[in-house]
């Protein structure tokens, strides 16, 4: 399978990226114009992800992580690898595949750069702010706090983070 990576130009019109990637695209469209009535060409694309968001959504990660000694912002994860997975689990952001005695076991999917495209990332990151807002997850981050103190907890990160 051949990579094009296309660029609007300074005419506005697209084009490939790079030399080889005008050459690319030049071959494209003439594949194109050569179609012959009914006849199809199979082409898939990817939109590229955002790296605002991106930074954004690891920047508010390593938030709910806390800073040991000055800001613990939740009690049970040290790792901040490990609350990722525990929020891709609650977000359903999943497969399940068959454990030890058949028993289904969610195996937490990428948000890798270039495994996940911009839309899902949004879903995903969706999916984890609905989970966090769970009684479920304020109880699973905050044993000892009452439910209003959780709730005002995860209240005060979103609201650092929309600033």
């Amino acid at each position: 399978m051949s990579e094009l990576v296309i660029v609007k130009g300074e005419d506005g019109k697209l084009q490939g990226l790079g030399e080889k990637g005008r050459r690319a695209y030049e071959k494209f469209r003439k594949k194109v114009a050569e179609l012959e009535v009914g006849e199809t060409l199979k082409f898939s694309y990817k939109l590229p992800r955002s790296p605002g968001h991106h930074r954004f959504f690891f920047g508010k990660l390593a938030g709910m992580k806390g800073i040991p000694g000055l800001l613990a912002r939740q009690e049970v994860f040290e790792d901040l690898d490990h609350l990722l997975e525990w929020l891709k689990v609650g977000a359903g952001h999943v497969d399940f595949l068959p454990g030890p005695g058949g028993v289904m076991v969610a195996i937490p999917r990428s948000i890798a750069w270039d495994q996940l495209e911009e839309q899902d990332f949004i879903e995903f990151t969706r999916a984890m702010n609905d989970f966090l807002w769970t009684d479920y997850a304020q109880a699973t981050l905050w044993p000892h706090l009452s439910d209003e103190q959780r709730h005002a907890c995860i209240e005060s990160w979103h609201r650092d983070f929309e600033r």
